[in-house]
């Protein structure tokens, strides 16, 4: 301020000796000194809230990927992960929630099919009459208007497979000597997916043309080379004289560990909770073990990301509270450095992370950790695993791994409500974040005031020494007028000139 006061005292000098004063240079170099010091002050807060909500964002992201990496620990999914092989082919398995360790013999008889039919010849070209055509298959079906834009074989069959709400059948036309044939097939497999074709034509309805496409599946168990006997059932369309059935449909029928299974699909689903086993045509006959064993490559995974989680979430915490005596004074802490928010977060955490766990399911009172598998604390506070020896744990332990990770009690589950804690609405984070946005808005605020005194300041001088500028100017002039008057001290003047 003293130098802005000394270059007014300047300029007052300068405008009394005739000489120009630059007014607004004059007035920016006052007004810089009045609020220079609290928009450096503003500026400074708004650094700090600005690199705090930035540090509050990073801090939740990592937490939040550490709760995911959580999320098939503690609901016990990787922990109960198995894996399913058969040692025969043709047949594969693939094991879902709900899955257990066992062996299954498994003898498979017949995969499941889907039907397909075949018409009667009929002219290439030939027009079969125009109606409705209602295609069935299982529990639905579609009517399709036949008409003369569509009535030869090959238009009904483009009509079948363009149909909106198509059941799931697909049509081709087959030519052979004997005529174009339609051809129909249900793309789903099993007995109960027969296809059937009820025609309404316009007109007389003979049977000379449309209506010959009419047809109805049904289920027999006759066995069409011994009608004496009975086999599994399949799709028949009995003695139809217009279409012939090329391929049956059939359920699948496999007997698993001695029970009869049958399945509409070749992915059987309901014959052993939590596995779906997946037949081909290379079972059929054959008898093969299925071993489902515990899958020990999910449950490492797993852990491996939850440590790898955890980690980040420590070295975060340690860059945001860092010291470098190295860096500018100012510049030296993190954001975060001696924040109460983020003490209370990295102690809660590290609690958890190396508190023992009760094994009750022993009926003692033993207690484990994370150390029982492999996974110790470092200095610092991040974790390393011991890869032989979490393996070994995985095969010899998963009681203990279960009560670390998939336990009311453990660790897993004290972490997952920890995080949950802090990073729920109007959580520890969110009421932090929600605080320092605030702080910004009311710096915003504070700038805008700042912005308006200096606006203020600038007008108000600008108004003051334009006019003692102008003033000065006057009395320069006045002086001049005057001593051309009167004379200077070594010059007489006009009306020194005048006398005698």
């Amino acid at each position: 301020m003293s130098d802005a006061i000394k270059s007014a005292g300047q300029s007052l000098i300068n405008g009394s000796t005739g000489k120009n004063t630059d007014v607004p240079a004059l007035v920016a170099a006052i007004v810089n000194a009045r609020v220079a010091g609290l928009n450096a002050a503003n500026a400074a807060k708004q650094k700090t809230s600005t690199s705090q909500l930035t540090a509050v964002g990073s801090l939740k992201s990592v937490m939040s990927l550490l709760q995911s990496s959580l999320a098939s620990l503690s609901d016990g999914t990787a922990l109960s992960a198995v894996t399913a092989k058969a040692d025969g082919k043709g047949l594969t398995a693939t094991a879902g929630k709900g899955a257990t360790s066992g062996s299954y013999a498994i003898q498979v008889t017949n995969i499941a099919t889907s039907q397909s039919i075949t018409s009667v010849g009929f002219g290439a070209k030939e027009t079969l009459g125009e109606g409705t055509l209602k295609l069935s298959v299982g529990g639905s079906d579609v009517s399709i208007k036949i008409d003369s834009s569509n009535n030869t074989l090959s238009g009904i069959a483009a009509a079948i497979n363009a149909a909106s709400g198509n059941p799931g059948v697909s049509a081709t036309v087959i030519t052979g000597t004997d005529g174009a044939h339609l051809v129909l097939h249900s793309s789903t497999t099993g007995v109960a997916n027969g296809i059937s074709v009820e025609v309404t034509p316009t007109g007389s309805g003979d049977n000379t043309g449309l209506s010959k496409l009419n047809v109805s599946s049904s289920t027999s168990t006759v066995d069409p080379s011994d009608p004496t006997k009975t086999v599994a059932p399949y799709t028949t369309i009995g003695t139809s004289a217009n279409w012939k059935q090329t391929a049956a449909g059939k359920d699948a029928l496999l007997m698993v560990a001695g029970t009869e299974v049958s399945s509409p699909s070749n992915s059987v689903t309901s014959a052993i909770a939590g596995l779906s086993i997946n037949l081909t045509s290379e079972s059929v006959g054959t008898t093969q073990t299925l071993s489902v064993t515990t899958d020990t490559t999910v449950q490492q995974t797993s852990i491996k990301a939850f440590v790898t989680a955890y980690n980040n979430f420590v070295n975060m915490a340690a860059s945001l509270t860092s010291f470098d005596k190295s860096q500018p004074k100012g510049s030296q802490g993190g954001p975060l450095l001696g924040d109460s928010m983020m003490n209370t977060v990295r102690n809660a955490l590290a609690t958890v992370i190396s508190k023992g766990v009760p094994t009750a399911s022993d009926g003692t009172k033993a207690m484990t950790n994370l150390g029982t598998i492999g996974i110790t604390l470092q200095e610092g506070g991040t974790l390393k695993i011991d890869e032989t020896a979490l393996n070994a744990a995985l095969a010899n332990k998963p009681g203990t791994v279960n009560a670390l990770f998939n336990s009311s009690s453990g660790l897993g589950a004290e972490m997952n409500k920890t995080l949950k804690t802090f990073l729920k609405k109007d959580g520890l984070l969110d009421t932090r974040t929600t605080s320092l946005n605030k702080d910004l808005d009311n710096i915003k605020v504070q700038g805008t005031k700042l912005d308006a005194f200096a606006t203020q300041l600038t007008n108000g001088y600008n108004a003051q020494f334009t006019a003692l500028n102008t003033l000065m100017a006057h009395m320069s002039s006045n002086a001049s007028y005057l001593t051309a008057l009167f004379g200077g001290a070594n010059s007489a003047g006009a009306l020194a000139g005048n006398k005698g």
